[in-house]
């Protein structure tokens, strides 16, 4: 399917690849009115609600252990809970005065996406309504912004769930690579009627993330570009505003921190929400996406203009509903934002809405009979509660089914004498395989993420490079200080998933040592590491293009790569075996110690 449809050109042909939906054609502003005396000026308050980083979950059910969602907070997730939030708002505000928005991450993060893009694909011939499709039109979206794992299952199943919504997927910053125009609808723009006053013109830009370029380039290469939100928030803002636009809002699937977890590889900013505030004049509200933190309300200060512009992001999984309140006031011939404020909603705090229940139960329950199918039979429990910080069998899992896939596919080629190594990370804290039956769920809960796999070449020196930046999750411990392994890891906020273990080495990792010169011992089939040595590294497609910034990988010559999941290779690999037995794959490979000594 070409990048840029038909009936998006013909819409976008006038404004300048835009989508204008419920009455939004310009309207010349009024005249100044000749006010009477003590007469008060004409006041308007609109309510902007939004969602960010859904990631699947319609309801507050947790696929990976089959039963209610539940974490530490006591958080309740899922798009039915948000539709009652959203229920309630229109009421109170009336819903001609609302406006509900997403900023992207939407068709990824759950076996129910899984399912409807892999096991039962919407892309099928009369295939299905995505889940996400399904709840997110009956709850009334009037736009979202494209996340970066809208591309995780390639561009034509994101055009399928695009044609499936009822509301535009906005990207200013998504452009089709040969003609450098946006590939999908930068904006979209909604009139809200005022009794006796010109009605008030909200445009809502929609913003995607540069990374996408990086951890999709399979998908994306050659078909897509994807510059920085801050140049394209500074084309797009002063075209809206010279198009009438009283109210300017960017959806903006990006975090706020200002910084990349690419490092340079790029010359755009990761998580530039605040630098789109900050240097872009005109926007008035930004829905913030991307980071999975809450912000209920920040403010930043336009340089420009001095003015407050106010950013909010709603906790991840329909967990919370970020809401925007904004006071227009109409004087001399328009209407001017007064003020704006921001906060949050929590799901929590209500019930399903029997609508979203009923219209999605058939789906829900086919995704549970499908990850509750059982391929095998564990002779022992596998866990990750400490594969941050202890070599576990669960992890060695991961990296034995990656080198056996390398292996076999590089077979009868140039690369096939060489070594093959993998890497894994302890995604998940609370993964559990347990003995007995191993279903679909119990291996989809060990690896959460659908990455894929890919082969790169590295010497032994860059592996050495590799570990020492991998070491750089610990938090450094002297050798006499007591160890608390809360606060062991996740230095400098370093997430569990840019924490990697590497297969087929020894080596120690000394805590006590600064970062950089941590790695110790390090050895290759019992010998010290030959830095000229030739490897063949099995990594995920994130890390394969430079998720985390590892060093020397995203550069390395890729001598092979697929498209089905690493999670399926995992049940690809049980179900063969049957029996999941450690003495297959596990070994104690790697240690944390301090001045020599072993900390555990």
């Amino acid at each position: 399917m070409p990048l840029n449809r038909r009936k998006f050109l013909k819409k976008s042909a006038v404004t300048g690849a835009g989508v204008a939906l419920a009455g939004a054609a310009a309207a010349p502003a009024q005249a100044a009115e000749k006010k009477r005396p003590g007469r008060p000026a004409k006041r308007y308050a609109l309510t902007v609600m939004g969602t960010t980083d859904l990631h699947g979950h319609v309801f507050n059910w947790d696929y990976f252990k089959d039963a209610e969602y539940a974490d530490a907070a006591g958080n309740a997730m899922g798009l039915a809970r948000v539709s009652t939030l959203v229920n309630k708002i229109r009421q109170e505000k009336g819903r001609r005065n609302t406006l509900l928005l997403d900023a992207g991450d939407t068709i990824q993060g759950t076996p129910l996406t899984y399912y409807f893009a892999k096991v039962d694909p919407i892309t099928a011939k009369h295939g299905p309504v995505h889940p996400m499709a399904q709840a997110m039109n009956a709850i009334g979206y009037d736009a979202a912004a494209l996340g970066n794992h809208e591309f995780n299952y390639g561009i034509e199943t994101l055009r399928k769930f695009e044609d499936q919504c009822h509301f535009p997927l906005l990207g200013a910053n998504a452009l089709d690579a040969k003609t450098q125009k946006p590939a999908f609808p930068p904006y979209f723009i909604k009139k809200f009627q005022v009794p006796g006053a010109p009605p008030v013109k909200v445009a809502v830009l929609g913003l995607t993330n540069p990374g996408i370029a990086i951890w999709d380039k399979a998908y994306v290469q050659g078909k897509l570009t994807f510059p920085g939100l801050e140049e394209q928030a500074a084309k797009w803002v002063p075209k809206l505003r010279s198009m009438g636009a009283d109210v300017v809002i960017v959806s903006a699937h990006s975090g706020s921190s200002g910084t990349s977890s690419y490092g340079d590889q790029l010359p755009y900013v990761e998580n530039s929400a605040a630098l789109v505030a900050q240097q872009v004049p005109g926007i008035d509200a930004i829905l913030v996406g991307h980071a999975h933190v809450e912000i209920p309300e920040l403010k930043v200060t336009n340089k420009a203009t001095g003015k407050t512009v106010v950013l909010s992001e709603p906790l991840c999984y329909a967990e919370r509903l970020s809401v925007f309140d904004f006071n227009l006031v109409f004087e001399k011939g328009r209407w001017t934002v007064e003020s704006v404020a921001a906060s949050l909603r929590d799901a929590r705090t209500v019930a399903d809405d029997p609508k979203i229940t009923r219209l999605l139960k058939d789906e829900h329950a086919l995704v549970v009979e499908y990850v509750n199918q059982v391929v095998g039979t564990a002779k022992a429990t596998l866990t990750t509660v400490d594969a941050r910080y202890k070599d576990a069998p669960i992890i060695d899992l991961i990296t034995k089914v990656q080198e056996d896939v390398v292996k076999a596919a590089l077979a009868g080629t140039a690369y096939a004498s060489l070594p093959v190594i993998a890497q894994a990370s302890p995604f998940s804290r609370t993964s559990e395989i347990p003995a007995g039956e191993v279903t679909i769920r119990d291996l989809s809960g060990l690896y959460v993420y659908d990455n894929t796999l890919v082969a790169k070449l590295l010497t032994g020196a860059q592996v050495r490079a590799y570990l020492e930046y991998s070491a750089e999750y610990f938090v450094q411990t002297a050798a006499d200080a007591v160890v608390d392994t809360e606060k062991l890891t996740n230095a400098n906020g370093r997430p569990d998933y840019n924490y990697d273990y590497v297969s087929g080495f020894s080596y120690d990792i000394d805590i006590a040592q600064a970062a950089g010169s941590r790695i110790k011992n390090l050895t290759y089939n019992g010998a010290a590491l030959d830095d000229a040595q030739q490897f063949v590294l099995a990594v995920n497609n994130y890390r394969a293009n430079g998720g985390g910034a590892f060093p020397h990988v995203a550069a390395a010559t890729e001598v092979w790569s697929e498209s089905t999941e690493i999670r399926t290779r995992i049940a690809e690999w049980v179900t063969a075996k049957g029996v999941l037995d450690p003495a297959d794959f596990a070994s104690v490979d790697w240690k944390l110690t301090r001045n020599g000594t072993p900390v555990f």
